[in-house]
């Protein structure tokens, strides 16, 4: 699950929370707002209001509306990647592997809270401390699956890594694009389309 476990009601202004739970809350909260309306329409009074808290209470948690986003935008960055991660290592059937990671890719896009929207949709990506985070997490999720083609394959570790982007690259493409298109297709039966088209390509490459 890629969405912050947590409940994302509003609660009424002056109930006091632990720390920890409070800032959930407020993630919760800026979560909401930032997939509704994007960075740059998203005020901190908005997050404060979705929160209900008084903005000096979001102020010491975060300290400014940047600060927040680079928050969210990290645990949604480690969520995809540790889901790949686990795709990976659920199974040593290769077959198999490949089906896992669509799926992963399928599931952080379908995820009910818009998390996904916030890493490959960011209306930020002009900022360089935003930029790095996205393409960090793409780059260490293709690097995870490189890891497993060479290993496999026995490729130089340049072509493994290529592979492993363009099948990344694909994952979430089309795992975007269905959601966009209305889950017209189950989402089971769309990631095993994909998946059944990315394992005729890289099943080409022999085991060794």
């Amino acid at each position: 699950m890629t969405a912050i476990e947590h409940t994302a009601q509003a609660r009424p202004r002056g109930t006091r929370l632990p720390r920890r739970a409070r800032r959930n809350q407020l993630l919760g909260a800026a979560q909401e707002v930032f997939v509704a309306q994007g960075y740059h329409a998203a005020a901190m009074d908005d997050i404060a209001d979705r929160a209900g808290v008084s903005k000096p209470v979001l102020y010491q948690h975060f300290p400014g509306k940047l600060d927040l986003y680079l928050a969210l935008l990290d645990q949604h960055c480690e969520a995809l990647l540790q889901a790949v991660r686990n795709a990976l290592e659920s199974t040593t059937d290769n077959k198999q592997r490949v089906a896992a990671t669509m799926d992963a890719y399928f599931g952080f896009v379908e995820d009910e809270g818009g998390a996904f929207r916030l890493v490959f949709e960011s209306d930020l990506t002009n900022e360089p401390a935003v930029r790095d985070r996205v393409d960090q997490v793409s780059l260490d999720c293709a690097k995870a699956v490189s890891e497993v083609i060479a290993e496999d394959t026995k490729l130089p570790s340049d072509q493994s890594m290529l592979l492993a982007v363009g099948l990344c690259g694909m994952a979430q493409i089309t795992a975007r694009y269905w959601l966009g298109a209305g889950q017209r297709i189950p989402r089971d039966a769309a990631a095993r389309l994909i998946s059944s088209l990315s394992w005729r390509g890289i099943a080409g490459f022999p085991l060794q």
